[in-house]
């Protein structure tokens, strides 16, 4: 499924950030434009398993864009990473989605062009948007440019802050530079009370968040010694999920 533009009076379009198949559905019915598909957000989004995509595929009504992030931290990768990452997008685009979510960092903090141009190169017909590792360059307004010459359709991006509030003023700028050459998708805690605000202080066209709620395992029998991960065992039963009624909130606030 391809993304669709919007009429004039519908936008901003609204991309939810989710993880799983769950998340996905939750973010269609409150009223989502697209969704990001994700697996691990509490490291920032991975890539999801081809059984995620696969069922996302036989239950989406909107489009679609799969993070390719072969694990958290940063953003320069190995070659024998590289190699997995274009695996994962030809993959992908094999079974029809939308669009990739990418992004390759040099160490000297600037867009890894090469490595970029080849990801765009393999995804084919699909959408591709760099992700937040945009937001980790050393400069902004050069960075964008090396995307514009990779030719990556968008770029997700806070303005290098940890809020899109914070960083209004370079998202502003960045959808100047940018103009019709490649589309600046807004996020950064954006919720209810802000995301009017930000759209008008930016100008923006997209906009992006992760409406996201712990709700308790429903796991009857719970063994206190043992954890899969870190130490705070009772994050085994905490179960992070799309929060329907806050992603239509946010929506419904963005579009007043």
């Amino acid at each position: 499924m391809k993304d669709r533009p919007l009429a004039g009076n519908a936008r901003p379009l609204i991309e939810i950030c989710v993880e799983g198949i769950d998340g996905l559905l939750a973010a269609q019915a409150a009223g989502a434009d697209r969704v990001e598909l994700c697996a691990s957000l509490v490291e920032g989004g991975i890539t999801p398993s081809l059984g995620t995509v696969r069922a996302a595929l036989e239950s989406a009504t909107i489009p679609f864009h799969v993070i390719v992030r072969p694990r958290g931290g940063d953003f320069l990768y190995s070659e024998a990473e590289y190699r997995s990452m274009l695996a994962d997008v030809a993959a992908l685009r094999d079974l029809g989605v939308a669009g990739v979510v990418v992004g390759c960092l040099n160490a000297d903090g600037t867009m890894d062009e090469t490595h970029m141009g080849a990801l765009v190169e393999a995804a084919g017909p699909l959408n591709v948007t760099c992700h937040r590792a945009f937001d980790m360059t050393r400069d902004p307004a050069e960075a964008l440019e090396a995307l514009i010459r990779c030719k990556v359709g968008r770029v997700l991006t806070s303005g290098q802050r940890d809020t899109a509030v914070e960083g209004a003023g370079l998202l502003a700028d960045l959808v100047r530079q940018g103009g019709h050459r490649i589309i600046i998708l807004g996020c950064g805690a954006l919720d209810p009370e802000n995301i009017a605000g930000v759209l008008a202080a930016t100008g923006l066209t997209e906009m992006h968040f992760a409406a996201l709620k712990d709700v308790p395992s429903t796991m009857t029998y719970r063994n206190p010694q043992v954890g899969m991960g870190g130490t705070d065992l009772d994050r085994e039963y905490r179960t992070t999920v799309t929060d329907g009624a806050l992603v239509a909130a946010t929506i419904a606030a963005a579009r007043a």
